[in-house]
């Protein structure tokens, strides 16, 4: 059993490593934390979505925007759209589940205002939804998935795919980039 731990403790040490290695993706997650810090310091608000565990992770990470991370400072306007589950049950009923956050966004996104979408696989269909409303409003997409990207990279301004195809590994090394991008920000809006 300790050999099983320490062996998957490895696995996601290396995605991490593969993370530091890669240096596209390093420059992307530096431009994801410029453009929210804009976008948050211009008045605009930062949206997540994602679905099970990256619904978990979306909302983790809005609390760190609108909390705090590691200082103590004015909240920053970051939400998790699937929070309320009342509106969550009756559009996913009324219209169907593909349409819950592409509804929501129709309703409080605008120009200037990112969208950050997590999916492990990339092919989530209510994420794509809210993908095209984003674009049409005007707003940055920024996408947190596996290795491929799936159908999200296609659409993406900022794709953030984990070299990963192991869900748990991805999800993982999602959070470590949102704090990463959080600490960013964080400091660029309010001093190191």
């Amino acid at each position: 059993m300790k050999t099983k731990i320490a062996q998957t403790i490895r696995e996601s040490i290396a995605v991490k490593e593969a993370i530091c290695q890669d240096e596209r993706l390093l420059h992307t997650i530096q431009q994801v934390a410029e453009v929210i810090g804009l976008s948050l310091k211009q008045g605009h608000k930062v949206l997540f979505c994602g679905n099970g565990g990256s619904a978990a992770d979306a909302q983790h990470l809005a609390a760190e925007f609108s909390g705090r991370f590691y200082k103590d400072r004015e909240p920053l306007y970051a939400e998790a759209l699937h929070c309320n589950t009342s509106y969550m049950t009756a559009v996913g009923n009324d219209y169907g589940y593909e349409h819950v956050y592409a509804r929501m966004l129709r309703g409080m996104g605008q120009a200037g205002d990112v969208l950050v979408a997590l999916s492990t696989s990339g092919n989530s269909a209510n994420i794509l939804e809210a993908m095209k409303v984003a674009r049409d409003k005007g707003m940055t997409i920024v996408t947190l998935t596996g290795a491929t990207g799936g159908k999200m990279k296609d659409d993406s301004d900022y794709l953030i795919n984990i070299p990963s195809t192991d869900t748990p590994r991805i999800q993982e090394a999602h959070i470590t980039v949102g704090h990463i991008i959080c600490e960013i920000v964080e400091n660029n809006l309010f001093g190191e």
